[in-house]
């Protein structure tokens, strides 16, 4: 069980979003590249990036502070935001991240998508991000056709190396994980799930542990961090990430 500190950028700040919404942001920090660093110190093992000016314009903005941040630490970096075409990841990697996160593509022509995760194998994750059942896109503004449950079996064949499913709804007001969804989206998938959205205590964080037999492997704990709601080093424990 892998916990993933998220480091949102906007602006070159680190901020976080309440639901998806950017007019509903909080600045943690001017120095994303010092919240990086804290976090490796700590102990986390991986870096959870998404450039959020990226998702929004629908290609990378934030390369070099990225490139900062890959530098700067010797864990590696799971970035998304933008990444919708073979440009974008390669230059994705080219800055550093480890693995990329595509959502858009993986929604919008999942045959590309199996084209970039065959070109990059166990390197591409992607982002299923879900508000009231329907699939989200572009920086969360769009809605989706496919069915949750439906894309995560396709680009499960398609070779996608792990899910991120998101509840936006939960996304950033620490009131817990949809647990049920999670462990639904990756029973169907079959390949590890990340659980995002939500996670704003240690119980929380137990929880989603306790999914690992349903194929949960992973979790993005972002504002609570920030809030001091959970500690990094308390959650590691409680996740059993050492």
């Amino acid at each position: 069980m892998t916990v993933y500190p998220a480091i949102d950028l906007r602006g070159g700040r680190c901020v976080r979003l309440l639901q998806g919404a950017f007019e509903r942001e909080t600045v943690y920090g001017d120095d994303p590249v010092a919240v990086a660093r804290g976090f490796e110190a700590v102990g986390a093992r991986w870096l959870h990036v998404v450039d959020l000016d990226g998702a929004r314009a629908g290609h990378p903005v934030q390369h070099e502070l990225v490139a900062r941040i890959c530098a700067a630490v010797h864990i590696p970096v799971q970035l998304g935001g933008g990444l919708r075409d073979r440009a974008a990841i390669e230059a994705a990697f080219a800055t550093g991240a480890s693995r990329v996160v595509v959502g858009t593509t993986a929604a919008h022509d999942p045959d590309r998508c199996g084209e970039l995760c065959a070109a990059h194998p166990g390197r591409v994750v992607v982002g299923l991000d879900v508000r009231a059942g329907q699939v989200r896109v572009a920086g969360w503004t769009e809605a989706a056709t496919p069915d949750p449950l439906a894309l995560a079996r396709r680009v499960a064949t398609l070779g996608a190396a792990a899910i991120v499913y998101t509840d936006i709804a939960r996304d950033g007001t620490e009131r817990g994980p949809d647990l049920e969804w999670t462990s639904a989206i990756a029973r169907a998938a079959g390949v590890p799930v990340i659980a995002s959205g939500g996670i704003g205590s240690l119980d929380d964080v137990r929880a989603v542990a306790a999914r690992a037999a349903d194929g949960v492997a992973g979790m993005i704990i972002g504002r609570a961090l920030y809030t001091g709601a959970i500690r990094l080093a308390e959650a590691l424990e409680a996740a059993g990430d050492r």
